[in-house]
C-alpha cells in the first residue's frame, strides 16, 4: 500500500493563491472596477475573465508526497517532453540523465524540490524568451538553476527556465541551504519548462508525453 506524507502543513484555505500573484490579482480587479465605473461594460466584462484566469493561474495547491526510498518526485507540473542521457549540460559534470517538463499556461506553475538535500550553488542565466517546448529553450533561455547534493553525495540539478510568455522567474531559496522533498521553492509565471539533470543510472518511471504533478508523481528511483 501507498503512503503519502506532507511535506508542509497543508492550508485550511479553499483556494490558495501563490504570493507572487498577489499583485497580478490586484491589478486586475482594479482595472476591472474602473472599467465598469465608467460604464465600459463590454471591456469590464472582458477584464472580468482574464481576472478569474489570474487567480486560476496562480493557484497554489497542496500536495503529498509517496514516501519510498530513493522516490524522485516532480519539480513542476506539466508535460514530459524529454527523458534521455545527454553527454553534456552546464550544471552537473558527465552525462546525466536529463528530464524535460513543459508547462503550458493551465497548469500551476509551483515548483517544488524534487528531493531532500543541500543547495551547493544557484546558477542564474539571463536569455532570450523561445517557446519552452523548443531544446534550444535549455541553453537560450532566461533560467535559473539550483545544484543539490543528497546526504548520500548525490549530485543533481533543477532548472526553471522562462518560455515564450513567462518573464518573471522566482526563486525562494539560496546557497546552503537544506531543501525538503516535496516544499514549495519558487515558480515561473505564465508558461514555462523545467529540466532535471540525475545521474545516468537513474531509474527513470515516466515516458514522453506522460502528465505529472510536482510533488505528487513519482519521477524515479535515485540509485
Amino acid at each position: 500500500m501507498n503512503r503519502f506524507t506532507w511535506p508542509e502543513k497543508p492550508s485550511l484555505k479553499a483556494f490558495q493563491i501563490a504570493k507572487p500573484g498577489i499583485p497580478y490579482i490586484i491589478v486586475a480587479c482594479v482595472s476591472t472596477l474602473f472599467l465598469a465605473g465608467i460604464h465600459f461594460h463590454t471591456l469590464a466584462l472582458v477584464s472580468f475573465f482574464i481576472t478569474l484566469f489570474v487567480c486560476y493561474f496562480f493557484r497554489d495547491p497542496d500536495r503529498v508526497v509517496e514516501e519510498g526510498e530513493g522516490f524522485l518526485s516532480s519539480p513542476a507540473d506539466g508535460k514530459v517532453i524529454f527523458a534521455d542521457v545527454v553527454d553534456e549540460n552546464p550544471y552537473v559534470e558527465g552525462k546525466c540523465f536529463k528530464i524535460s517538463i513543459f508547462m503550458n499556461v493551465f497548469n500551476v506553475h509551483v515548483n517544488r524540490v524534487p528531493f531532500d538535500g543541500t543547495i551547493k550553488a544557484i546558477h542564474y542565466h539571463p536569455g532570450t524568451f523561445f517557446n519552452a517546448s523548443l531544446d534550444k529553450a535549455s541553453e537560450d533561455n532566461e533560467r535559473n538553476a539550483l545544484v543539490i547534493e543528497t546526504e548520500s553525495g548525490i549530485t543533481f540539478a533543477t532548472v526553471q527556465i522562462a518560455g515564450l510568455v513567462a518573464r518573471r522567474i522566482i526563486c525562494g531559496v539560496n546557497e546552503g541551504d537544506k531543501v525538503v522533498q516535496g516544499r514549495r521553492y519558487g515558480m515561473i509565471c505564465f508558461g514555462s519548462r523545467l529540466d532535471l539533470y540525475l545521474p545516468t543510472d537513474f531509474d527513470c518511471r515516466v515516458a514522453i508525453g506522460e502528465k505529472v504533478q510536482a510533488g505528487t508523481t513519482v519521477m524515479g528511483v535515485l540509485q
